[in-house]
């Protein structure tokens, strides 16, 4: 009798992405099911690391592309795994599911939460965090990555120095006192503390991505007693089913399907 073959498109990007598509692509005991997984890669990263499987790179269109796609490739089954900021792609997925009657999950890292020591001012948006930098400090470690610069250019920020780090080099606008470092996480803390004492950081500003690879800063300002903006993220679309970890995500998938 033939293995069914279940096709997941998955939207990708995040390290979580990868491991699903790695977790998907090995076979799991007692479930007689194959994948065929497709990570989809909005191509903002010049060089991104590749998952197993199929990689497709560029947007669908809005979710009439998305839900037409699904449906020439036999999509059995979306993963949104994008970015905990990618909000507009994850309305996109949600309704595309819809138009297409393809069942959807959503993978998400939980968000950080403050411990003991910690100095975070919520921020609801980048323009938010933004006005919040005055009272806060003079140099400001920019960690919400090369999109939304602009937020941080106006008149309210120019007397404010900002080291910018994210993967690939920013496009103005842009701060106009700035220096940028290009890097790639994992980061230790070692490194960071050393970090914010060559630059003389006192404000860390961050995005609730969540996850263990970007989570040493916060140790380190905490250590420092430097304040932290952390901008909040924005909600899962209504309704949409929340996977917090690979393995949870790829137990959910393989569950519906092996139930037919």
């Amino acid at each position: 009798m033939p293995v069914p073959l279940v096709h997941v498109l998955v939207l990708g990007g995040t390290t979580e992405a990868r491991r699903l598509a790695e977790n998907l692509a090995a076979p799991a005991p007692g479930v007689p099911l194959r994948f065929r997984v497709t990570t989809s890669l909005a191509g903002r990263v010049a060089a991104p690391r590749l998952p197993p499987g199929e990689v497709r790179v560029g947007g669908f269109g809005g979710p009439e592309g998305l839900a037409a796609w699904m449906r020439e490739h036999g999509v059995d089954v979306l993963v949104d795994a994008t970015h905990p900021f990618a909000a507009t792609m994850s309305r996109n997925a949600a309704e595309a599911a819809a138009l297409a009657h393809v069942p959807l999950l959503a993978l998400r890292r939980p968000g950080w939460v403050a411990q003991d020591g910690d100095r975070w001012h919520s921020a609801g948006s980048l323009e938010e965090a933004a006005g919040l930098l005055p009272a806060l400090g003079e140099r400001v470690f920019l960690t919400t990555g090369r999109m939304g610069l602009a937020a941080f250019a106006g008149a309210g920020t120019d007397a404010l120095w900002f080291l910018v780090r994210s993967v690939d080099a920013p496009e103005p606008p842009c701060p106009a006192r700035m220096e940028v470092l290009l890097d790639r996480g994992p980061f230790d803390l070692d490194g960071e503390r050393k970090l914010l004492r060559r630059h003389r950081i006192d404000v860390l500003v961050t995005k609730d991505s969540g996850g263990d690879a970007t989570a040493p800063k916060l140790t380190a300002a905490r250590e420092a007693g430097i304040p932290v903006v952390v901008v909040r993220r924005p909600p899962v679309p209504q309704g949409v089913p929340v996977a917090r970890t690979p393995d949870e995500a790829a137990r959910r998938v393989r569950r519906l399907y092996a139930s037919g």
